[in-house]
C-alpha cells in the first residue's frame, strides 16, 4: 500500500477501476429490481431508447427488458433532461430531485442559443409549452412550429431548447419502450405523473454527494461536477469530510469515499461487459483513465455520435454493434484466446434479447 507524506492512501488506477465497477454493478451482476438499480445508479443515460436496456442487461442477473418497459408504461420512471443537460431515465422520485439539481447545466445549454432568442419572452415560452405539453404529449416538431408562430423571427431550434431547459418536460411513451418506436413527444412532468417539482424542497446536495459516491466513488469534487454538469460542489464535500474517507489518485488528486463502500482489490477478476453508447461509467469522472485507457480516448466517437463499447479486464477494449441479427465486436487490440472466448460468451448473452438466435462475429484488431 502506497501512502502520501500526509498518510493518505494512494489508490492505483486498477484499484479505482475495481471500486468503480463494484459500485456500478459491473463486477458481478446484481439480483435486484430494475427500479432499485436505476435509483442506485442515479439514472441511466437515455438519449436513445435502447441504452437503458443495455445498461441494465450488463448489470442485472436475469434482466427482462419488459420489466423496464413496464415501469415506463406505469410512469414509475421517466426520460427527461437532467445531468449534463442530457436525457436520462430515472425514477419519478429522482426526477423531482435531480432535475432541479441539474438546472445550472441546463441553463448553460440555453446560453448557447441566446442569439436565436432575441425578443423572445421566455416566461411566455414556458407558459405556452406548459399549456400544450399535456396528455399523451406534444410532438417536438409540432411544439417548435407552434412556438415559431408566436415568434416567427426567432430560431426554431432555440425555441425548443428554451422549452426543454426552462420546463421539466418528459419524453412520453411509446418512445422508450422495448421493441417499440415512436417520435419524440413531450409532456410536463406534472401532467405526466401528477407530481410537481415546486412542491418538493430544495435538493439535498449533501445527500446527493453520498449517493454519487455510492455509485461512482472513490471520486473527487471535480468528478462529481463532471457527472452533474454542476459546479461549486466543494462546500458540500467539506461539510461531509468528517464522515468520509479520503484517498489520493496516482496524480495526487484528493478522492472522497463512503467509509464502508466496497473497494475490491486491484486483482479481483472483472468479466467482459457490453455497454451502450454514453454509458455513465464512461462519462461521470473528470479523469476517465479508471475505465478508459488514454490510448483509446476518442475512439468511441464519430462526429457527435458515440459507439456502444465493451470492457475486458474492467477497461475499455473496443466497440460493438448489431447488424442484421449479428453482433459485430471490434476490439482495439488483439484478444487472447481466453479473452476472446469470454467476450464471445458475454456477447451471445447480450444479443439474445435483441436478436434471438443471432450470431457473434469478432473482427480482427
Amino acid at each position: 500500500m502506497t501512502k502520501t507524506a500526509a498518510g493518505q492512501e494512494v489508490l492505483s488506477t486498477r484499484a479505482l477501476n475495481r471500486a468503480t465497477l463494484a459500485r456500478q454493478l459491473l463486477l458481478r451482476r446484481a439480483r435486484r429490481p430494475a427500479l432499485d438499480a436505476t435509483e442506485h445508479l442515479l439514472g441511466l443515460q437515455a438519449q436513445n431508447p435502447k441504452p437503458p436496456y443495455h445498461a441494465l442487461a450488463a448489470r442485472l442477473a436475469d434482466f427482462d427488458p419488459d420489466e423496464l418497459s413496464g415501469l415506463l408504461e406505469r410512469r414509475e420512471v421517466v426520460r427527461l433532461p437532467a445531468m449534463r443537460s442530457t436525457i436520462h431515465l430515472m425514477s419519478v422520485e429522482d426526477a423531482l430531485v435531480l432535475r432541479p439539481f441539474s438546472q445550472p447545466a441546463l441553463d448553460r445549454e440555453l446560453k448557447m442559443f441566446r442569439k436565436g432568442l432575441d425578443g423572445v419572452d421566455l416566461d411566455r415560452v414556458v407558459a405556452l409549452a406548459a399549456e400544450r405539453c399535456t396528455g399523451a404529449g406534444m410532438p417536438l416538431k409540432v411544439l417548435g412550429e407552434e412556438l415559431a408562430q408566436e415568434w416567427p423571427d426567432a430560431d426554431r431550434l432555440a425555441l425548443k431548447i428554451a422549452a426543454r431547459v426552462l420546463l421539466p418536460l418528459v419524453q412520453t411513451t411509446p418512445r422508450g419502450l422495448w421493441g417499440q418506436g415512436g417520435q419524440v413527444a413531450l409532456a410536463t412532468l406534472r401532467s405526466w405523473v401528477g407530481r410537481d417539482m415546486a412542491a418538493v424542497a430544495e435538493p439535498d446536495v449533501d445527500a446527493l454527494v453520498r449517493r454519487y459516491l455510492a455509485a461512482f466513488g472513490p471520486a473527487s469534487v471535480k468528478d462529481m461536477q463532471t457527472w452533474a454538469g454542476v459546479t461549486r460542489l466543494r462546500p458540500a464535500f467539506e461539510r461531509l469530510r468528517g464522515e468520509l474517507r479520503t484517498f489520493r489518485d496516482p496524480s495526487g488528486v484528493e478522492l472522497f469515499d463512503l467509509p464502508d463502500a466496497p473497494r475490491p482489490g486491484p486483482d479481483v477478476p472483472a468479466p467482459p461487459r457490453f455497454l451502450p453508447e454514453y454509458d455513465n461509467v464512461l462519462l461521470s469522472h473528470a479523469d476517465r483513465t479508471r475505465v478508459v485507457p488514454p490510448e483509446f480516448r476518442g475512439r468511441t466517437w464519430q462526429g457527435n455520435s458515440a459507439y456502444c463499447v465493451f470492457l475486458v479486464d474492467g477497461f475499455l477494449r473496443g466497440i460493438w454493434r448489431v447488424e442484421e441479427g449479428t453482433m459485430v465486436v471490434e476490439p482495439f487490440t488483439p484478444l487472447s484466446r481466453a479473452e476472446r472466448d469470454a467476450v464471445e460468451a458475454e456477447a451471445a448473452r447480450v444479443l439474445e434479447p435483441a436478436a434471438p438466435g443471432g450470431g457473434v462475429r469478432i473482427a480482427q484488431a
